[in-house]
């Protein structure tokens, strides 16, 4: 038969609803029957995260850091402007004062495999965090394929 091979993973939910890992199988296309299982244990594919966290311009080079010692390899780092709670401040510029309502901020975006991902988020909490307001966020996303330009690698090999 011979269809498209995929990586699972079996996970179960414990009592307060995070899944835990039970181990992963090869599942060809024309298996699908192995997917539908008793209740309380999920079958998914292994898909990989996108981590985007918003942190201060100053902690920059310590997130970069922490992120290379867990073994991170590439990422995407970009200026941003915005606020959250803090909804600006205000700032004295020649004897004059201004409000300035977007903060400056960096964006650093990361995907990777599942198995990394809370190191990283873990990495990104330490490395950022000064204790104060502006500290900045992390969001994590689900990302299904990931497709290396240069010669068409797909999945978590493209990373």
């Amino acid at each position: 038969m011979g269809g498209e091979e995929k990586r699972i993973e079996l996970r179960s939910m414990d009592s307060r609803g995070r899944l835990s890992p039970h181990g992963q199988w090869k599942l060809s296309s024309d298996e699908k029957w192995l997917c539908s299982l008793r209740v309380g244990i999920e079958f998914r594919e292994l898909i990989m995260t996108k981590v985007e966290a918003v942190i201060q311009n100053s902690r920059l080079e310590a997130v970069k850091s922490a992120l290379q010692e867990i073994g991170v390899e590439g990422m995407t780092v970009i200026e941003v402007r915005g606020h959250g709670r803090q909804k600006g401040h205000t700032e004295v510029y020649r004897g004059r004062e201004y409000s300035v309502d977007l903060i400056p901020k960096t964006k650093l975006e990361v995907v990777l495999a599942d198995t990394m991902v809370e190191k990283a988020v873990q990495a990104i909490l330490v490395a950022a965090r000064t204790g104060k307001i502006g500290d900045g966020k992390i969001f994590l996303t689900r990302v299904d394929e990931a497709i290396r330009i240069r010669n068409e690698e797909r999945g978590e090999g493209a990373l």
